[in-house]
């Protein structure tokens, strides 16, 4: 630790200034905490509804200054930022461990993790907060309306409307009263549960390959039933798929803006690397033109869970 340059102390005390003045608090109430950024491999869109997901955190991240007070990243997420998102950003930064696949029950907020491997994570240079796009909340109220319908069909309309609440049988007795928009929200939710369950059964017998299809198919599921994404990140994660040694990609965070992630071949990583620069720009030149050459794409291990400093 005695080695390490950053952060240095001008840094902390820094961040430690700013988060002061804007909470009102005295600096020694402020707390720094590395934070690593977390992928998803398997379970898009459905922490929100109370889905069973799997997360990694990755050994790049970010320095983070706020004051302890209860649940603060929801708060600020939910209620001041109105963004109606679930536990799954909190939970894998700050349970994951190093060299590992976390799997976590978002209805009952069990977790548990699983043997890891590498990632490769590609930017789009698309740049837009959730909060300012109105796709991910309608989303959100899409699966709950969804919901709704299904727990109302099948005698439990006292239950909260989430899909985690819908019974596997129950949805595959009444999903024909969905209109076409919600069966395919429901329909996503449904699958990538299963996905999330198959993928974690091959990644305990180190059936990689098997893990990355899954991946791939959640990844055409957010397209075709989530109905989140764009071109270029549809671009994006065509090219990762062609890439040599790509097992399988999707895309990293809402799918509504920022990168692809893949996990990739050991051997075959820094030639996939090198295809994924040299194939997207032809596709969207304005925005890779945008991207820094030496953080476009990025080779990562899985990293450890977020800590106070």
């Amino acid at each position: 630790m005695a080695a390490m340059s950053w952060p240095t102390q001008d840094e902390l005390d820094k961040i430690r200034g700013i988060v002061s003045e804007m909470a009102g608090k005295g600096t020694e109430d402020v707390r720094v905490v590395v934070s690593p950024y977390r992928i998803c491999p398997l379970g898009a869109h459905i922490d929100h509804q109370g889905g069973i997901v799997s997360a990694m955190t990755i050994n790049k991240g970010i320095l983070l200054g706020f004051v302890p007070s209860g649940n603060t990243q929801r708060v600020i997420e939910n209620e001041y930022l109105g963004l109606r998102n679930g536990i799954l950003d909190q939970s894998a930064i700050l349970l994951s461990s190093h060299g590992c696949l976390t799997y976590m029950n978002c209805k009952d907020h069990e977790t548990e993790p699983q043997k890891g491997y590498k990632i490769l994570l590609a930017f789009s240079g698309l740049r837009q907060a959730l909060t300012s796009n109105p796709g991910y909340n309608s989303r959100v109220a899409e699966c709950q309306e969804a919901a709704k319908i299904l727990l109302h069909a099948s005698g439990n309309g006292e239950l909260e409307p989430f899909l985690c609440n819908v019974e596997p049988e129950s949805y595959e007795a009444h999903k024909v009263k969905l209109e076409p928009n919600l069966a395919r929200r429901a329909e996503h939710y449904f699958s990538e549960n299963m996905r999330v369950s198959k993928g974690l059964e091959a990644w305990a017998s180190g059936e990689l390959r098997q893990f990355g299809q899954l991946m791939s198919a959640s990844g055409l599921s957010s397209i075709k039933n989530y109905e989140c994404g764009c071109e270029p990140l549809i671009q994006l994660y065509e090219v990762l798929l062609r890439a040599p040694g790509v097992f399988g990609a999707r895309f990293s965070g809402a799918g509504f803006r920022g990168c692809c992630v893949a996990l990739v071949d050991t051997d075959c990583v820094a030639e996939a690397a090198k295809f994924v620069r040299e194939e997207y720009p032809k596709l969207q030149p304005v925005l890779a033109s945008q991207l820094n050459p030496d953080t476009a794409v990025l080779i990562c291990e899985a990293g450890d869970c977020a800590r106070v400093i």
